[in-house]
């Protein structure tokens, strides 16, 4: 069994950010480089791991998590291994999911003082354990990079005049040779314009196509954890417990302008989930 620890102002020696992270890095070997990066919750699977082999299934960790319902299952995986090893600390997975500095890092500082506690020493290789694969560090919020080409304005610089050309040549033949190159120049100019806005218009059109993945699927697993709480309930009906009849209350509370699903629906979507999950 673990060893608690309860980290305060007074009982635990804060570690700046630098140190923390190179303490993570090299005890995982990471590539770290923001303390909000924890949020994925996998680094502390893997210390669990390391604390007390076998706790944690290292297979149900996602340690590519990007998305925030996946960050939501490794952090629920930390959880099953704290209640096995009897750790009484309670992890505030709704604040360290959202990547706030601060947040992650006051729990840090605690799980680093837990982790002193209870290490024995012995010898553990991360990405053996792991089996190889990259800790991918979670993507921070606002970060989106646009790569857009460089637009070039007015007409290149003056052609060289190649050696066989005559030097004396015919007046006409020379306005229309100056006229066709001005032409060209402004015409390419928007051509390259089109593309650069294509480009990045395809750009965003990829991140919001993820977006709108990830929060689907944040929806669906939400979804289906109230219908598990609704069935539970109905199957307790009979039961006078105040506490159902609030829960179910609130289960089947509406908004103005918002209409609850038929009956038929609701069992429709969740078989689909069922068989997505």
């Amino acid at each position: 069994m673990a060893v608690n620890v309860h980290a305060t102002s007074v009982s635990c020696d804060t570690l700046s950010r630098h140190d923390m992270l190179a303490w993570l890095n090299d005890s995982l070997h990471l590539t770290y480089t923001k303390i909000e990066q924890l949020c994925s919750g996998a680094a502390y699977c893997q210390f669990m791991d390391m604390l007390f082999p076998g706790c944690v299934l290292l297979k149900k960790v996602k340690f590519q998590a990007k998305l925030e319902h996946e960050f939501i299952h490794n952090f629920k995986v930390l959880q099953a291994a704290f209640k096995r090893m009897g750790v009484d600390k309670i992890i505030p997975v709704e604040k360290l999911v959202k990547g706030k500095f601060q947040d992650n890092f006051e729990f840090v500082q605690w799980f680093k003082k837990f982790f002193d506690a209870n290490y024995d020493g012995k010898e553990y290789d991360p990405l053996q354990a792991r089996q190889g694969q990259d800790m991918a560090p979670a993507p921070n919020p606002g970060d989106h990079f646009s790569h857009r080409p460089k637009r070039t304005h007015g007409p290149p610089g003056p052609q060289r005049m190649s050696p066989t050309v005559p030097k004396i040549m015919p007046a006409p033949q020379r306005v229309l040779n100056t006229t066709v190159h001005v032409r060209k120049t402004p015409a390419l100019a928007r051509n390259g314009g089109s593309d650069a806005e294509l480009m990045e218009l395809n750009q965003q059109l990829m991140e919001l196509k993820l977006t709108v993945d990830g929060l689907e699927k944040e929806r669906d697993f939400y979804f289906s954890k109230l219908r598990d709480i609704e069935l539970i309930c109905q199957e307790h009906e009979c039961d006078t417990n105040p506490h159902l009849s609030r829960i179910m209350d609130i289960l089947y509370a509406t908004e103005d302008g918002f209409a609850a699903p038929d009956d038929d629906e609701i069992d429709e979507q969740a078989h689909l989930d069922q068989d997505e999950y």
